[in-house]
């Protein structure tokens, strides 16, 4: 793993213009904040069933899911219906289809009503504010991802926000990256990627000749493509 402590050597900030943010898993809590959105669905339609055991199958089944629409196997509708029947099927769970596709609606309805963002995020963002321009690269639905933004309060720290739904292709594919740094205006060896995957985050950006971070939120396993990060504040310290 290259650590941050060589960072400096990799990542020259006096020369980066530009910032690119991954959201979700990044600055964004998502698991913190699905996790209490579940809890207020399930109350609300009295749904008897232990969201910690819940959560224990949902949490790798959502990651394997988005994985699938990533790479267009699967539909965003599939993606939002079958990652919760695969989570009721682990749990040997009889439900209705009707009850699936009323916590699939209300989920996204209250998905980004929740604010939980990773410790350091709003230190990281001011930081940065001041000597780049920020911007976002997501591939979550464009809607929910304004919402989530806004209510949170970051969404004025970014000058453009790319998403899948709006540019048309996932990260890691080329285009996603390619759209970003033409209506940035940016040069790739000028511009750096943070976020918490290798495959859609990383690799995606230094396809195209960008700098990348790896926030590893999630306990991906170590590689040694790009710097890795454990936390928000360890960024602080490179800029």
């Amino acid at each position: 793993m290259r650590s941050i402590a060589k960072l400096n050597l990799m990542i020259n900030p006096e020369t980066i213009t530009d910032v690119f943010f991954d959201l979700d898993h990044t600055l964004w809590d998502f698991e913190k904040n699905s996790a209490l959105t579940f809890n207020k669905v399930f109350e609300e339609i009295n749904l008897s069933v232990s969201l910690d055991d819940f959560l224990v199958h949902y949490n790798p089944i959502n990651h394997a899911y988005w994985k699938l629409y990533r790479e267009n196997r699967i539909s965003q509708e599939e993606l939002r219906y079958n990652r919760l029947s695969k989570t009721f099927e682990k749990l040997k769970f009889s439900i209705s289809e009707t009850v699936l596709q009323e916590i699939s609606v209300q989920y996204i309805n209250y998905l980004s009503t929740f604010t939980h963002l990773f410790e350091g995020t709003i230190d990281l963002l001011e930081l940065l504010n001041k000597r780049y321009r920020l911007h976002i690269i997501t591939n979550g639905f464009d809607e929910v991802q304004h919402f989530k933004m806004k209510n949170s309060g970051i969404h004025s720290y970014f000058e453009h926000i790319f998403t899948a739904d709006k540019v048309g292709y996932k990260k890691p594919h080329p285009q996603i990256f390619i759209e970003a740094l033409k209506v940035t205006a940016s040069l790739p060896d000028h511009s750096l990627m943070i976020g918490d995957s290798l495959e859609a985050d990383i690799l995606g950006a230094l396809a195209q000749g960008m700098h990348a971070i790896h926030f590893n939120s999630h306990g991906e396993e170590e590689h040694d493509q790009c710097p890795i990060v454990y936390s928000l504040d360890e960024l602080k310290t490179v800029f």
